[in-house]
């Protein structure tokens, strides 16, 4: 966990009423917040808009969200952004979605840089269009070698995809002979999941209200901390991130244990 209380200190000096960085405990912040961004839709259909509009105001807030990461001194922000359930939306959307990933990955790069941000990916690039999976890796070769925050993007992600890949892959090293299978323990079969060398998700965080996994990290929460609101994406600030933290350190967070 690294921050800059100056830098901090000056981000969130207008505060709302209700939240102040005075509330959190900055000894205490989760290493690893994890978000499902849920609600443009419906943002914008409450305001007459396309559904596209809310997609592209989503993004405000997505660039927001990993601000405020770096400044409270988060090691992993990580967000779903495209399941692969998603493709079943209309085509015109799809498109659109993708086309939005990779104008906004281009985008975000000086940021990334400024940020000392490292891009992680999860979920299947090949079946992305070519633009989309040359943009990606474009950004994960130029943020290679950054040491500071690891902002990791689901993309055409799916938790139950993820965990049978991760199962054919041991079974063909045993199959092999390269590995025995009474060897085979939590911590082989988590390096072979997308998520692979980072920490789990300390907090959860769902917008839109919504109280389902929807095929996300089902391995990877087995303790996370869960965290609600009623509040669609495009309208979620840094001051949303600090309620949300506010909520996570008034827990006990127990394991199992008493």
């Amino acid at each position: 966990m690294r921050f800059d209380r100056e830098k901090l200190l000056a981000y969130y000096a207008d505060e709302p009423g209700d939240i102040s960085l005075g509330d959190i405990d900055l000894a205490r912040i989760p290493s690893h917040v994890s978000i499902i961004m849920d609600g443009n839709g419906r943002w914008a259909t409450k305001r007459g808009l396309d559904r596209a509009q809310g997609h592209v105001a989503g993004v405000d807030s997505l660039r927001e969200a990993v601000t405020t990461s770096v400044r409270l001194g988060f090691d992993v922000l990580s967000v779903y952004a495209f399941s692969t359930e998603n493709w079943r939306r209309p085509k015109l959307e799809v498109d659109l979605l993708m086309k939005l990933f990779a104008k906004t990955l281009v985008a975000e790069l000086p940021l990334f840089h400024q940020e000392n941000v490292r891009l992680r990916l999860f979920g299947d690039l090949e079946a992305l269009p070519e633009e989309t999976f040359r943009v990606f890796q474009r950004g994960l070769d130029e943020t290679a070698d950054h040491d500071g925050m690891t902002f990791a993007l689901a993309v055409n992600y799916g938790s139950r995809a993820e965990i049978v890949r991760a199962v054919r892959e041991i079974a063909r090293l045993a199959a092999a002979g390269e590995i025995d299978p009474d060897a085979i323990d939590q911590d082989l079969f988590a390096s072979k999941l997308y998520t692979a060398g980072l920490p789990d998700p300390d907090l959860l965080i769902r917008t839109s209200g919504e109280l389902r996994l929807s095929n996300y990290f089902l391995y990877q929460l087995a303790y996370t901390e869960f965290y609600a609101t009623d509040t669609l994406w495009p309208d979620f600030s840094r001051w949303d991130m600090l309620r949300a933290i506010r909520d996570f350190q008034g827990r006990s967070r127990r394991y199992g244990g008493v």
